[in-house]
């Protein structure tokens, strides 16, 4: 076995869970989530470094140049990236690092290093997600119309994923995942002997 982390990416619609996932699998020792950087101002309780590196657009745009991003994009007129240095140090010390990113970020992650275990959370039904985004009371109307149709062009890229869990209980879609990177691993350690 090399001990070399796991690259981990974790997509899945708003709404479907996957922040609550990451929240429970990252209380393992063993699992790092990677904290993404982006040019958006800070909304009120978030902590620099600790929910994103917040960074100018200049900042930002030096550390493309510089080749200091795992996969970056930009969204809704903002930069957003996962930072390359933390995650590359964590793994060779045998962290799996997570990294909870959009779908186009991950087929970015996909083409830099297929060797990524890609996991996309799906929620039960359509149903049950917009019953979660309007139980979160945070969107307008309009704003749950454009998550939902969004949501049904991410799920239709699932088939791109590794693998695919359904977010029915918290409980057991960590469970599940927790498998998913334990034979990972096993297969991982088992190509390299």
């Amino acid at each position: 076995m090399n001990g070399k982390g796991l690259l981990v990416v974790i997509s899945g619609p708003a709404g479907a869970g996957k922040g609550t996932v990451v929240k429970e699998l990252i209380k393992d020792d063993n699992i790092r989530l990677s904290v993404s950087a982006t040019t958006r101002a800070p909304r009120e309780g978030e902590e620099n470094g600790v929910h994103y590196h917040f960074l100018t657009r200049e900042q930002f745009e030096k550390m493309i140049a510089e080749d200091g991003f795992l996969e970056y994009a930009q969204y809704v007129g903002n930069f957003y990236g996962s930072p390359k240095k933390q995650a590359e140090e964590w793994m060779h010390q045998g962290k799996d690092v997570i990294l909870e990113i959009e779908v186009q970020g991950c087929k970015k992650i996909k083409e830099k290093f297929p060797q990524c275990v890609s996991i996309f959370i799906m929620p039960p039904s359509m149903e049950i997600l917009e019953s979660r985004l309007r139980g979160r009371g945070t969107e307008t109307e309009d704003v749950i119309a454009k998550r939902m149709k969004r949501a049904e062009e991410e799920i239709g890229l699932s088939g791109d994923y590794d693998h695919v869990v359904i977010n029915d209980t918290v409980e057991e879609c960590v469970e599940g995942v927790r498998r998913i990177l334990e034979l990972e691993k096993q297969r991982v350690s088992g190509a390299d002997c």
